[in-house]
């Protein structure tokens, strides 16, 4: 017989705007990377991501919000680079209090769900 490790439950915060923009984890952990890099590029590649792709993500957060959320430096003598704006730190802050009032909230529901769910990953009993 062998053992099984049970990952615990853990909801997932995703906000979906009305024209189908979507707002998550994967994007929230891309802002906490260009923080830590000040690079786009970086911070893809710290998430095993395309450059493109994050570039793409950085333009799609900068088209849903007012205020941009990354602003980036085109080359230079120190080669450019990004950082989060005022609002972008605000929108990563305010995403992970959501997180945290989501876990907060629903942590009777999913310990109930935890204490009742099949410990077998293959379904057996």
């Amino acid at each position: 017989m062998t053992k099984t490790t049970k990952i615990p439950l853990a909801p997932v915060l995703r906000i979906t705007f009305p024209d189908d923009d979507r707002l998550g984890h994967g994007k929230m952990e891309l802002l906490e990377h260009i923080r830590e890099t000040g690079s786009i590029s970086a911070a893809g590649r710290a998430m095993d991501m395309s450059y493109r792709r994050a570039w793409m993500l950085v333009a799609e957060m900068n088209r849903m919000f007012k205020s941009q959320v990354v602003e980036s430096q085109r080359g230079g003598q120190k080669g450019g680079g990004a950082a989060l704006t005022p609002f972008g730190e605000q929108l990563l802050a305010r995403f992970r209090d959501m997180e945290k009032t989501v876990r907060t909230s629903l942590a009777d529901d999913l310990a109930w769900l935890e204490n009742n769910r099949n410990p077998q990953p293959d379904g057996r009993r």
